[in-house]
C-alpha cells in the first residue's frame, strides 16, 4: 500500500496534529505554516487529504478558511470534532513560582482565561499552540510557560504543571476533511451533511425568497455564513450547512429553489453526519 499523507495547519504536537494522528492513524500528517499552505499540498498532490478546522464551540468561526472554500477546488468528504484540551508546560524542573509568562495562539489564551488570572501570568500571543511549545524548549527560559495540547509537550520534551485548563468543559473543535475529488455517499445510508456556498443577486429579499424553500421542505439548516466578495461591500457570498442529502426530495427542491434565485450555486461537500453532531444536538422543545 502507497503511502498517504494529510496536511494540517500548525506545528507537530498541535491539535489538527492530534485529529490527523486520530483520524487517519495510518496516514503521514504534514504540517503546513498556513491554511493556505495545507490546501494547496493537496491540489499540488503532495497530500491526498486536508485536515482544516472550521469552527469551535466557544471561539466561533475559524478566520480565513469561509474565504478560502468558495476559490478551492476541493471537496468537503468527511468531518470530525475534537474535544480541546490545553495544558500548562515548562521547562522540566521548573516550579510553578518561576513562571512569569504564558505563551500560546491567541485563542488559546483567551480559552484559559482563568488559569492565567489566577496564577497572575503575563499573557504572550504565539503564532501556534505547538509552536509555543517548541518556542519555550528553544529559548530554554524557566520563566516561560505554554498552553498547548499534551501531545506538544511530548514532542518538545516539556512538563506539564497542571492539566486540563480550559475555562470550559464542552471547548471543542469541529474540523473538516478536504479531497481533490469528492466521495458520492449514497442517499438514504444514514444522516448526511450538505455543505455549499452561494451568491444572491443584491435586490430586496433575495436572500429571504432564496432560502425560503428550506423552511417550506422541512430542511434543518445547520450554518448560514455571510461575507464579502473582492473588498466590495454589496458583493455578498454565503457558506451555508444543512441536514441531509442533495437527492432527498426536500433538499432537492429547496436547492433548486436556491438556484433559481441565485447568481452562483456551489456545493461544496455531502458527507456522513458525524455521531458526535447528533450526540451535542440540543433536544427539540
Amino acid at each position: 500500500m502507497t503511502d498517504r499523507t494529510i496536511s494540517y495547519q500548525g506545528e507537530p504536537g498541535a491539535n489538527s496534529h492530534i485529529i490527523c494522528a486520530a483520524a487517519f492513524p495510518d496516514w503521514t500528517p504534514l504540517p503546513c505554516p498556513t491554511f493556505e499552505d495545507a490546501f494547496a499540498a493537496v491540489t499540488e498532490g503532495r497530500a491526498q487529504r486536508a485536515m482544516i478546522p472550521i469552527e469551535n464551540s466557544i471561539a466561533g468561526r475559524v478566520a480565513d478558511i469561509h474565504h478560502l472554500i468558495p476559490t478551492s477546488p476541493l471537496h468537503i468528504v468527511a468531518e470530525h470534532f475534537l474535544p480541546i484540551h490545553f495544558q500548562l508546560m515548562v521547562l522540566p524542573g521548573t516550579k510553578l513560582e518561576a513562571v512569569r509568562t504564558v505563551h500560546s495562539h491567541v485563542h488559546a489564551l483567551g480559552q484559559c482565561r482563568r488559569i492565567v488570572r489566577r496564577l497572575g501570568l503575563k499573557a504572550v500571543v504565539a503564532g501556534d499552540t505547538a509552536g509555543a511549545a517548541r518556542e519555550i524548549a528553544e529559548i530554554g527560559d524557566p520563566s516561560r510557560a505554554a498552553l498547548a495540547p499534551a501531545l506538544a509537550a511530548e514532542v518538545y520534551g516539556l512538563e506539564i504543571l497542571e492539566r486540563d485548563v480550559e475555562d470550559e468543559a464542552h471547548n471543542t473543535t469541529r474540523f473538516v476533511v478536504f479531497s481533490p475529488e469528492p466521495e458520492p455517499v449514497e442517499a438514504g445510508t444514514g444522516p448526511c451533511v450538505t455543505s455549499f456556498v452561494f451568491r444572491v443577486r443584491n435586490i430586496p429579499a433575495a436572500l429571504y425568497k432564496a432560502l425560503g424553500g428550506f423552511a417550506t421542505n422541512g430542511v434543518n439548516m445547520s450554518k448560514l455564513e455571510s461575507y464579502m466578495m473582492d473588498g466590495e461591500f454589496t458583493a455578498t457570498q454565503f457558506y451555508a450547512e444543512v441536514d441531509g442529502h442533495p437527492e432527498d426530495p426536500g433538499l432537492a427542491r429547496a436547492l433548486d429553489e436556491l438556484g433559481y434565485f441565485s447568481r452562483e450555486l456551489r456545493v461544496v461537500g455531502t458527507y456522513p453526519a458525524n455521531p458526535f453532531r447528533e450526540a451535542a444536538r440540543p433536544a427539540a422543545e
